[in-house]
């Protein structure tokens, strides 16, 4: 069968396609919401931030929409559906609060009215360098990863890698975004009925409509007609009817941010050490599927679309999505991804994305992101096995850490309060809280399957990394350091703590060993 006779676009696709768009405008709202909300003008995240960004998932969904019309010529097969590539939701979200807003406000950032306008300017142009620096380094890490990725994934088990994603949909993705629900909570609360409703209970809504879409709608109608009627106060404000026309242009920007985007390493590491292990599941559902994609294609795409996002001002990184059987089901082909890349980039350049994204409520998307989220923990506790539960719900514990430390830290900042000395072990345990919990959930995964000595070694991996603040950093905002260079004994405790664990669990394994020994003679 040729090439011609695979479709451009077809019904299917525009289904796929409202889908796509959606989960990508549900990121740009939530990650313009969260930053608004610590002090950032809007204007700057739309002209600076926001088209880098859409142009990394355009490059993203233009190659795939490239690689499916490829295959279909080499296999005969009409029926092939690209792989959906948009922004990755818990690194749009961790990299808001674990490096944008922590830089703002260590730069003297604040909310406009509160700091000196200058200041506020400066310190959100210091946030936005290190955020393109980080992005850079987390795509030079997919980069790498993009060849070791199966190696990876044998060496961490899955309990760590999945269960640090689980503390990502528990803390960022669930809890975050209910705040936005119960700000509005009327708006909210109707959206998420509406999420629930459709996609965890399957209710079909008539004319097959997408149940994520008509939430969105919907919640958003409801603001619009409360917001006129002065039911929502001072929560109610109109957009502005204003483009913001931005072309993503290389910029050497991310140069001045680049040794602060150092410190943060722990983030940037984990961060895409993710998306290529999912990248690697994805690619594997979709050739069940019957979609025979090239794995390595698809992470070096990635890759170097997130590269470029950084490079051109983009501060979120994109993952190809876990949905792709999904829209396949939808009788999406190769159009739906095209149309996104092409909405999505060309919308960041002319201005039409910041418009719609501040037309949109936050607490109308809000519901999709828990949706998110609840999905990620669920299919987590049902691939794994039943043994490795009390691991994955270990590692979920550096997240609400982290989250619980994030909310007061801002909290503190908004009311220019200074940090008090209790909240240094909180501190300590929240950052590096990925890389954290996946070394604490493959520790739980080796002790449920009582390969005490793998355990050993991971702890002894968190012993060495804490010496440098990769984990446990007792620097307020987790930055990197020598052992024996802060004004804290605490790196050297934690790594003699971990080291004592490790030492207990290699005891403990040879007494198991020698029992085991008895018992079989």
């Amino acid at each position: 069968m040729s090439e011609q006779r695979y479709p451009w676009f077809t019904k299917g696709d525009l289904n796929a396609f409202f889908g796509l768009m959606l989960d990508n405008f549900a990121n740009l709202v939530l990650l313009t919401g969260i930053l608004v909300g610590a002090g950032f003008d809007k204007a700057f995240i739309f002209t600076h931030m926001i088209p880098g960004t859409a142009l990394g998932v355009m490059i993203g969904d233009l190659a795939y929409s490239w690689m499916a019309r490829r295959v279909a010529k080499r296999t005969g097969n009409n029926n092939v559906t690209a792989m959906p590539l948009g922004l990755d939701t818990p690194s749009t979200i961790g990299v808001a609060i674990a490096v944008l807003i922590p830089v703002f406000i260590a730069a003297g950032g604040g909310h406009e009215g509160k700091v000196d306008a200058t200041l506020r300017e400066n310190a959100q142009m210091m946030a936005w360098q290190v955020g393109m620096a980080t992005l850079i380094l987390i795509g030079l890490v997919k980069l790498t990863l993009s060849f070791a990725g199966d190696w990876i994934r044998r060496i961490v088990p899955q309990a760590g890698l999945l269960g640090s994603l689980v503390g990502i949909g528990i803390a960022l993705l669930g809890t975050l975004p209910l705040l936005h629900v119960f700000g509005l909570p009327i708006v909210g609360l109707v959206s998420l009925g509406l999420v629930l409703a459709t996609l965890v209970a399957k209710i079909e809504l008539p004319g097959k409509l997408p149940g994520a879409a008509v939430a969105v709608i919907g919640g958003t109608v409801v603001y619009y007609v409360l917001g006129g009627a002065g039911v929502l106060g001072d929560h109610f404000q109109i957009p502005a009817l204003e483009l913001h026309f931005a072309l993503p242009l290389p910029t050497l920007g991310f140069i001045d941010g680049l040794e602060s985007a150092l410190k943060f390493l722990p983030v940037a590491i984990p961060f895409g050490l993710l998306t290529v292990v999912g990248g690697i599941n994805v690619t594997e559902s979709a050739r069940v599927a019957g979609d025979d994609f090239k794995t390595r294609d698809i992470l070096l795409t990635d890759a170097v679309g997130t590269i470029v996002a950084g490079l051109t001002g983009g501060v979120a990184q994109s993952t190809p999505y876990i949905g792709h059987p999904a829209y396949k089901s939808m009788g999406g082909r190769s159009g739906y991804t095209l149309a996104t890349g092409l909405f999505v980039g060309l919308g960041g350049i002319f201005g039409f994305v910041s418009f719609i994204v501040d037309a949109i409520p936050a607490a109308a998307v809000a519901p999709i992101l828990i949706f998110v989220g609840l999905e990620i923990v669920s299919q987590t506790y049902e691939i794994s096995p039943k043994r490795h539960f009390p691991a994955i719900t270990l590692a979920t514990l550096p997240s609400v850490a982290y989250l619980l430390m994030f909310n007061v830290d801002n909290a503190l900042a908004s009311a220019g309060a200074a940090r008090p000395e209790g909240l240094f072990t909180l501190t300590v345990v929240g950052n590096g809280f990925i890389l954290t919990a996946m070394l604490w959930g493959a520790i739980g995964a080796h002790l449920a399957d009582r390969n005490l000595g793998k355990a050993a070694i991971f702890a002894g991996v968190c012993a060495a990394f804490s010496l440098f603040g990769i984990t446990h950093s007792v620097v307020p905002f987790g930055a990197l350091y020598l052992p024996g260079t802060t004004d804290s004994s605490m790196p050297l405790q934690l790594a003699a703590g971990y080291g004592a664990f490790a030492v207990v669990l290699l005891v403990l394994g040879a007494l198991g060993r020698k029992q085991q020994g008895q018992a079989e003679s």
